[in-house]
C-alpha cells in the first residue's frame, strides 16, 4: 500500500476530528434536551402536588379586567387630538401598551401551564422573549415618566422645546429597541441548538434561563444593572423634584396633592420594580440549589401570578383617577357616549 501523502494524511486527520467534535455536539445535545425534559417534569410535578394551577383563575380576573381598563383608557388618549400631543400621556399610552402585551403573553403562558399544554421549545423562547421585552419596557417607560416630570419642573419654559411629540416618538421606539436587543439576542443565539425540536409542558422565564447555556453572569447582570439604573435615575429626578419645589410651599401640608401623588407613584413604582429583583433572586436560587425545588415553584408561582399584575392592575385606575386631562374624557366616554366625537376635537 502506497503510504499517503502529507496534504491527503492533513486531510484525513481533519475529518476524523470533525466527526468527533460532530459526534461529541450530538452527546452534549442529547443530554441538553434530557436535562429540560428532565427539570420541567419534576416542576410540573410539583406544580400537581400544590394543585397551583389555581392560580391561573385569579390571573385570568385580574388581566382581563385590567387589559379592560388599558384599552379605554388608550382609546381615551389617542382620540383626544390634545393627549395625544402631549409627551408624558404618550408615555403613559407607551406603558399601558407595554402591560397589555405583558399581560397577553403572560396569560397564554399560565393557560397552557395550567391546562397541561405541551408547546415546542421554540414557541415558548419567543413567547418569553416577548414577555420579558414587554416588561424591559414599561420599565423603561416610567422611568421616563418620572424623567419627564423632573424636565417640566425643572425647565418648564424650555420643555415643549426639549420634548415635542416628534421627538417623543423617537424615543419611545429607542427604548423598544433596547428593551428588545438582550432577549432577542439570546434567542438568535439559541437558533441552531438541538432543543429548537424540544416539546415542553411548562414554559416559565426562569427554567428558560436557567437552561440556558450562556455566560450566568451575562443572563442576570443585563436586567440587573439596567433596574438599578432606572431605580437610581428615578430617585435622582424625586430627589431634585424636591428640592427645586421645596421653596414654594407645596409640601407643607401633611395633605397635599404633591405629597400624596410622591406617595401612591412611589408605591407604583415599588410595585413594578420589586418583581424583577425577586426574579433575580429566583435565577441565583435556580443556579444554586440552596432551597428545595417545592419552595422555588412557589416563589416563581406567588411571584408570576401575584406581584407581576399588582401594578398592571393598579396603574390603569392610577393614572385614569389622578390625571384630571384624562378623567375628563374617561367620563365622558363612559357616561355620554355621544360627546365621543368631541373628544376627538378637544
Amino acid at each position: 500500500m502506497r503510504p499517503l501523502s502529507p496534504e491527503a494524511h492533513s486531510t484525513l486527520v481533519l475529518r476524523q476530528l470533525l466527526d468527533e467534535a460532530i459526534w461529541i455536539q450530538q452527546i452534549c445535545n442529547m443530554k441538553s434536551a434530557l436535562l429540560i425534559s428532565n427539570i420541567t417534569e419534576e416542576w410540573v410535578r410539583s406544580f400537581r402536588r400544590w394543585h397551583l394551577e389555581f392560580f391561573v383563575i385569579s390571573t385570568t380576573v385580574f388581566t382581563l379586567a385590567t387589559l379592560i381598563a388599558n384599552f379605554i383608557l388608550l382609546a381615551c388618549i389617542y382620540l383626544s387630538r390634545a393627549l395625544r400631543k402631549e409627551t408624558r400621556y404618550l408615555l403613559v399610552a407607551n406603558t399601558l401598551i407595554a402591560d397589555a402585551l405583558f399581560l397577553i403573553f403572560h396569560l397564554a403562558t399560565e393557560l397552557c401551564n395550567a391546562t397541561g399544554v405541551v408547546i415546542s421549545w421554540t414557541v415558548c423562547e419567543l413567547v418569553t422573549t416577548v414577555t420579558a421585552t414587554a416588561y424591559c419596557a414599561a420599565i423603561c417607560s416610567i422611568t421616563l415618566m418620572v424623567a419627564d416630570t423632573f424636565a417640566a419642573v425643572r425647565w418648564p419654559l424650555k420643555y415643549r422645546e426639549l420634548l415635542p411629540p416628534a421627538r417623543t416618538h423617537f424615543i419611545l421606539l429607542g427604548t423598544w429597541l433596547f428593551a428588545a436587543t438582550y432577549p432577542f439576542t439570546l434567542v438568535i443565539l439559541m437558533i441552531n441548538d438541538s432543543k429548537q425540536s424540544e416539546e415542553v409542558s411548562m414554559c416559565l422565564v426562569l427554567l428558560y434561563l436557567g437552561i440556558l447555556k450562556t455566560s450566568k453572569a451575562g443572563d442576570h447582570l443585563f436586567f440587573l444593572v439596567c433596574a438599578i439604573f432606572c431605580a437610581m435615575l428615578i430617585l435622582y429626578c424625586y430627589i431634585r423634584l424636591y428640592m427645586v419645589t421645596k421653596t414654594q410651599g407645596i409640601w407643607q401640608n401633611r395633605f397635599s396633592r404633591a405629597r400624596v401623588t410622591l406617595l401612591v407613584h412611589g408605591i407604583l413604582l415599588l410595585l413594578y420594580f420589586a418583581p424583577g429583583f425577586v426574579f433575580y433572586a429566583e435565577v441565583i436560587l435556580f443556579h444554586g440549589k440552596s432551597i428545595s425545588q417545592e419552595v422555588q415553584v412557589w416563589i416563581s408561582t406567588i411571584n408570576m401570578s401575584v406581584f407581576m399584575l399588582l401594578p398592571r392592575a393598579c396603574a390603569p385606575y392610577l393614572y385614569g383617577l389622578r390625571y384630571r386631562e384624562i378623567h375628563e374624557p374617561l367620563m365622558q366616554m363612559l357616561f355620554h357616549p355621544r360627546r365621543l366625537g368631541q373628544i376627538s376635537t378637544q
